[in-house]
């Protein structure tokens, strides 16, 4: 009789027996992030809360001072691909590549229009006086070497004159150094450790996930169903599984150290290089204001398989920033979890049923995600 007055209590609910035990809808799988043409699906459990709660509208957020603090509310992302013409090695090239930092261009102005002229009249004037001397003090020219043993006026000249070159070096030299290292407050840190023969990246701000960035092998070199470079991904030697991730116009703080050998990180167009040496943390910055691919190296000699640890750091707007950061499982420095919905009301379903004089407790609706789950 109680099984007759539970099955008649369902049907006048509109429930089946497996929606009153709680069954749900099966959730989406997340499809990791790998390259440029990967696809991507809702991160699962992104703030580390519930599922439910993750795909619940997201509660309006207060603002705040940090400009990274926003809560990504899609966390679709795919890998950009990389230009043609910058943040990348150009064949047969010449010169410093295009730089996309203040620092950076500062320091490339200084070299391209300062000390390439400086050090191009110095070598005139060298040059010129070497073949003055060969010339005018010619055995030929002179059967009788002069025998001046010093002259005043011309050992303050060449006193004088290097003093003033390197004067003019320092000046601006001094100006570049202190806006190297005096950087402005930063809005995001990423923890940058060499490895033989691979990098890591954390982000302490957002989580402290950590990601692990390798080298993408050609197609021969791999085993068949194996991920390999595509042109999409970049050059070759210089393309990798996962790449570091920063916003656009904020200022990154890196932090840099080695988990074995000594090791470099650079990224020419950003500028800054830094060794990352073992038991020590080492700190550069960057602010980056053009979006893009930008790729780097490691610039110390560090074993045998030290031309195979390329470093690659994709550039986004901060909404980009913020679905990238939920893809991964992190969040966003000062944003509150979305707030969880109110208990949703059970459709109505009698208080309890009679039979036989017990009585039986109202069937408790288990509450779905499935309308937040389509919101995403």
């Amino acid at each position: 009789m109680k099984l007759i007055a539970w099955a008649i209590a369902l049907a006048a609910a509109g429930l089946t027996p497996a929606a009153a035990q709680g069954t749900q809808a099966a959730q989406p799988q997340t499809n990791e992030v790998t390259g440029p043409a990967a696809a991507t699906a809702p991160s699962e459990r992104a703030q580390g809360q519930s599922l439910d709660a993750a795909n619940a509208p997201a509660a309006s957020t207060p603002a705040t001072a940090n400009p990274l603090a926003t809560k990504a509310t899609e966390t679709n992302f795919a890998y950009a691909i990389p230009a043609k013409n910058i943040g990348v090695p150009i064949r047969a090239g010449t010169g410093i590549q295009e730089q996309v930092t203040d620092v950076g261009r500062f320091a490339a102005a200084f070299h391209n229009n300062w000390l390439l002229l400086l050090c191009a009249v110095i070598s005139l004037v060298v040059l010129g006086l070497l073949a003055y001397a060969i010339v005018r003090f010619r055995r030929g020219a002179n059967p009788t070497p002069s025998r001046t043993s010093h002259n005043t006026a011309l050992e303050v000249a060449w006193t004088l004159i290097p003093v003033l070159v390197l004067v003019a070096i320092a000046i601006p030299s001094m100006r570049l150094l202190k806006t190297q290292y005096t950087p402005p407050p930063a809005d995001l840190t990423v923890k940058v450790t060499g490895n033989q023969w691979f990098w890591t990246y954390a982000y302490p701000d957002n989580g402290g996930f950590e990601i692990v960035s390798n080298m993408l092998k050609e197609q021969k070199d791999v085993k068949a169903g194996d991920r390999f470079r595509t042109d999409a991904d970049g050059p070759p030697l210089l393309a990798v599984d996962n790449r570091m991730v920063i916003p656009v116009n904020r200022v990154v703080k890196f932090l840099v150290t080695s988990n074995d050998v000594i090791h470099a990180f650079w990224v020419p167009a950003f500028y800054n290089k830094i060794d990352a040496n073992p038991g020590q943390i080492n700190e550069i910055w960057a602010k980056v204001d053009r979006p893009g691919v930008y790729f780097g190296q490691c610039t110390e000699l560090c074993g045998a398989r030290h031309g195979y640890m390329p470093i690659v750091v994709e550039v986004v707007p901060d909404a980009q920033f913020a679905q990238w950061i939920a893809s991964k499982g992190g969040t966003m420095p000062g944003a509150k979890p979305a707030a969880a919905p109110a208990a949703a009301t059970p459709a109505a379903a009698p208080a309890a049923q009679v039979s036989d004089g017990d009585a039986e407790p109202a069937v408790e609706q288990p509450a779905t995600n499935q309308a937040a789950t389509a919101q995403n």
